[in-house]
């Protein structure tokens, strides 16, 4: 009988010694955006707002417009990249907001454990219920649909993901031997935390950071869809599709190419996330 250790096991491309090559691909496209989110709005060949062509709306592409015009004539191109650093920017900002966060509370509950543990856990828990879409256009249809409030709600929507991913890896780390071993030499907390556990749950938090990147921003792509996220004269990804719908019917690049924009950078996400989650399952 063959064991299952002696299976063969299927076969990726790899760099040798490092990531896989669709990781390392998807790592540059996410670099790409990322770069655009911070330059675009310099290197965009027009102003987002400026009428290229009034008379050509929703052009097909061509050398002049790269991804066509959109409904009011302006560069699809220039938008797209002057809106990156809302579609790209944003959801990085939350999340980190979100994974800090859920850090702190969830090492404290941690140490601390008990009534302070049980407490915590339970308004997180609650939080955590709360349907996260309708939550979001709740509050943002009642205090506004500004910047800071939109960031502001997200990040309190993504505290308890970020803070029940925490505690349990934090918990798993604190029950090994190396931990008690360091509580035995009067190492302080503070010790502990940040040369102890820290290091050993890094992997599990930058795969959850990834994971709530993804899906923050989706919800802020949504909810530009329904005209409850980054309002005119600016626009993220989300809005440029809502308000080129018109030109569905005639296939117009405006409204394919910024949602081709947001699936690309989903994706390239994902893919780094899962090199991070295999290396760190691997031996």
């Amino acid at each position: 009988m063959i064991g299952a250790r002696s299976l063969p096991r299927p076969l990726r491309l790899r760099r040798p010694g490092g990531w896989p090559l669709l990781s390392l691909a998807g790592a540059a496209v996410f670099a790409f955006w990322a770069g655009i989110a911070v330059f675009g709005g310099l290197l965009a060949p027009h102003a987002p707002g400026e009428f290229v062509d009034s008379w050509d709306t929703l052009a097909p592409v061509s050398a002049q417009y790269p991804l066509g015009t959109d409904y009011l004539g302006r560069d699809v191109l220039s938008r797209i990249m002057a809106g990156a650093k809302y579609t790209v920017g944003l959801p990085f900002l939350t999340a980190g907001l979100a994974l800090f966060a859920g850090l702190v509370l969830g090492v404290s509950a941690t140490l601390m454990r008990d009534a302070f543990d049980t407490a915590l856990s339970w308004l997180m828990d609650t939080f955590n219920s709360l349907p996260s879409t309708i939550f979001a256009m709740v509050a943002v249809a009642g205090f506004g649909t500004s910047i800071p409030v939109l960031a502001t709600v997200i990040t309190v929507l993504y505290i308890p993901s970020a803070y029940r991913n925490v505690r349990a890896a934090a918990q798993t780390v604190s029950r090994l031997d190396f931990i008690d071993a360091a509580r035995v030499r009067g190492e302080s907390s503070l010790y502990i935390i940040f040369r102890e556990i820290l290091p050993n749950i890094l992997p599990n938090l930058l795969t959850h950071f990834g994971i709530m990147f993804i899906y923050i921003a989706l919800l802020l792509s949504g909810l530009s869809f329904l005209g409850l996220g980054i309002q005119p004269p600016e626009a993220d990804w989300g809005a440029l599709v809502a308000e080129n719908m018109v030109g569905l019917s005639y296939g117009a690049p405006a409204v394919f190419a910024p949602a081709l924009c947001l699936i690309s950078l989903t994706v390239s996400m994902t893919l780094m996330v899962d090199a991070v989650s295999r290396r760190r399952k691997e031996p």
